[in-house]
């Protein structure tokens, strides 16, 4: 449906990083905030969408020479801009509605009209500066975990959210390095910033992160505080999961050069898949099932 692709309804995926703080925290079934967080899945797609519209409306030009891109809604003719502007104030209208619904205090409010701000900024004209551009998107999932830290009242921990960013901040790395790929085939730019990038430097980039993330990773599993919060030590049986998950993304990018959209990824590799819900039932089992012999 042209409306669905409009809002680009599959990249609410990313959304799910609002459940993270409650999952993490081992309250997962706790039904009222279950229901609020909901609440802000959707407030927070809806106002991503709005963001996503405002943006393919300024980059029509743009995107019709991109391979992908061209297929968009607006720049393949699909639909009209003043029915895409309706649709996105309308987007925005909801999404706030909402964020007020799931957070009477208004604290997830003010974090969304954060991200709606930073990423206002973004299509108007930040996501050409290099460097910036990917920090931006990064820190879209951070206050992701923020919101539902705010919703549920959770305390996050700051080694979770520094591995978020440092993750976010690894994909968008190698989204990036797919435009200079895609740039080096074309022969066109296909967004400003890669001005700034080269395959080198994306290279060394994302090979530091991927070494700080998964140290994030162990110092997060045996930091004090978060194994005296949730009552055991064995939360580093999950890293095997994450090396295997982040070796998986540098066997994409480098050896496939499928980088592209790390949503697509999401779900089409059957290997990143089974890594994700792996690393969940292992989390799962230490978290919620106290009396499975195997962690005891």
């Amino acid at each position: 449906m042209v409306l669905f692709r409009l809002i680009r309804i599959k990249e609410w995926i990313k959304n799910l990083f609002l459940f993270i703080p409650l999952f993490f925290s081992g309250q997962l079934f706790a039904p009222n905030k279950i229901a609020d967080l909901f609440l802000g899945f959707f407030a927070f797609g809806f106002v991503a969408s709005c963001i996503y519209i405002i943006n393919d409306y300024r980059d029509i030009e743009d995107d019709r020479k991109h391979p992908e891109k061209s297929k968009r809604p607006l720049a393949a003719g699909e639909v009209k801009k003043s029915t895409a502007i309706l649709v996105g104030l309308l987007l925005l209208i909801a999404g706030f509605g909402l964020s007020w619904l799931a957070d009477h205090r208004l604290k997830f409010s003010f974090v969304l009209g954060i991200y709606f701000l930073i990423n206002l900024g973004y299509s108007l004209g930040l996501k050409a500066i290099p460097i910036f551009d990917i920090f931006i998107v990064a820190i879209g999932f951070v206050l992701r975990i923020k919101s539902g830290s705010v919703i549920a009242m959770i305390g996050v921990s700051e080694w979770l959210n520094i591995m978020v960013f440092l993750l976010a901040l690894f994909m968008a790395t190698a989204k990036r390095r797919d435009d200079i790929l895609l740039k080096i085939s074309s022969g066109m730019d296909m967004r400003k910033s890669v001005k700034g990038y080269n395959l080198e430097y994306l290279s060394t980039v994302m090979s530091l992160l991927c070494a700080v993330i998964i140290v994030a990773y162990f110092m997060y599993t045996m930091s004090p505080e978060v194994t005296a919060r949730l009552g055991t030590y064995r939360l580093y049986y999950t890293c095997i999961f994450v090396i295997a998950g982040v070796m998986r993304y540098l066997q994409i990018v480098y050896v496939q050069a499928k980088s592209g959209s790390p949503t697509k990824i999401l779900y089409k590799d059957t290997f990143i898949q089974i890594t994700i819900l792996l690393w969940i039932a292992s989390f799962y089992a230490i978290l919620y099932i106290k009396n499975v012999v195997i962690f005891k």
